[in-house]
């Protein structure tokens, strides 16, 4: 908890499953909750009764209550309500991804470097005790020099409601890619050390969610059935960087394996293993001292709720007065990573992200 974090007022802008979840954090981390917005008016009644604050059907009247806005609202809607947040100067906690397409991402980040304010994405997973444990020994170079990162994000069956925003590509810009892959590829960039991307190639895929005999024990939402999907359901991805450094991808809502959300990250002195459903870190090495031995070392951080670290955060970072919180430029260039992939698998050849850099 931070002591400029109470003076915060805070509004939300999206009412949805997230956004109450980022109530719930707002009010654990004691910063006044003003208000929230959707267009929904069942949303809108749903959390007036659980938080007691009021709500809006415009953004305008909340954003003039309040100091700080997190934005929740599917991805089509982020450039509407985070470019007039900022062009009022307030402080933007912004849900991954950026936006749906590279162009409205590259608009919201052009709004957001000229306002007088604090922004973050939301890759929380950055905030995770393993994580942050597994970055201080990158710096500190237990690793060496980290070359490569094998990252994994799949599920076995877990295709959102078909028919729900997460299904339909105009509202979401994508599907498993741009929701999970996100994730996957902020957080390979961020244990990198954020280099220059060049490159990156790919292949999406929907194997799944257009199936009639789709088989699965649950879902998120209802289903309308294979008509209402129209996205990739699964992705294979390859990404270079400066200094030889690379990324292996494998996302995916549906896959017909076990579910894995494993990293390793390889260096020259040491690899690192953790699964972001596991509270684990594994280090392996070897040595020559005495004889010749391989060396796993197991750690167990102290688990924590990454959103909480996230918020508290964002509000350190606008108590010290930082305009950047986490990174618009870092999410831009994992949005830039997903367009260059979409590209890449509906051109079938490597799509150069330098290229692009130059063109804009």
């Amino acid at each position: 908890m931070t002591s400029g974090a109470p003076s915060v007022r805070t509004g939300i802008v999206g009412l949805g499953n997230i956004g109450q979840h980022h109530a719930d954090r707002l009010a654990e981390l004691g910063v006044p909750l003003v208000g929230g917005m959707d267009v929904s008016a069942e949303a809108r009644d749903r959390f007036a009764d659980r938080y007691g604050v009021e709500t809006y059907a415009d953004h305008h009247r909340l954003f003039d209550d309040i100091d700080a806005v997190v934005i929740t609202t599917p991805n089509k809607f982020h450039e509407e309500y985070a470019v007039e947040a900022f062009d009022r100067d307030l402080h933007v906690l912004l849900e991954k991804p950026l936006a749906h397409s590279i162009e409205s991402a590259e608009r919201i980040a052009d709004a957001a470097a000229d306002a007088d304010s604090t922004c973050m994405v939301g890759f929380n997973n950055r905030f995770r005790n393993t994580v942050r444990l597994l970055r201080e020994r990158i710096d500190r170079g237990d690793l060496g020099e980290v070359t490569h990162v094998e990252a994994n994000y799949v599920r076995r069956r877990g295709v959102p409601g078909r028919g729900s925003w997460f299904t339909r590509r105009e509202i979401s810009g994508g599907g498993a890619l741009i929701d999970l892959g996100v994730h996957a590829i902020d957080l390979a960039l961020y244990l990198l050390g954020d280099p220059d991307v060049q490159e990156a190639s790919g292949v999406t895929r929907s194997e799944f969610g257009s199936r009639e005999d789709y088989a699965y024990l649950e879902m998120w939402g209802d289903d309308s059935g294979p008509g209402a999907f129209d996205v990739d359901d699964s992705a294979s991805a390859f990404v270079r960087c400066a200094g030889n450094r690379t990324i292996s991808l494998e996302v995916a809502w549906a896959t017909n394996r076990p579910p894995t959300h494993e990293f390793v990250i390889r260096g020259t002195e040491a690899a690192a293993r953790f699964d972001l459903m596991e509270n684990e870190l594994t280090l392996h090495s070897a040595s020559s001292d005495g004889t010749d031995h391989f060396v796993d070392a197991t750690i167990e951080p102290r688990e924590n709720d990454p959103h909480a670290a996230e918020q508290r955060a964002f509000f350190e970072a606008i108590d010290a007065g930082r305009e950047d919180g986490s990174g618009v430029e870092e999410a831009l260039t994992v949005q830039r990573i997903v367009d260059a992939i979409y590209r890449s698998s509906a051109e079938g050849h490597t799509v150069s992200l330098e290229k692009r850099l130059q063109e804009v």
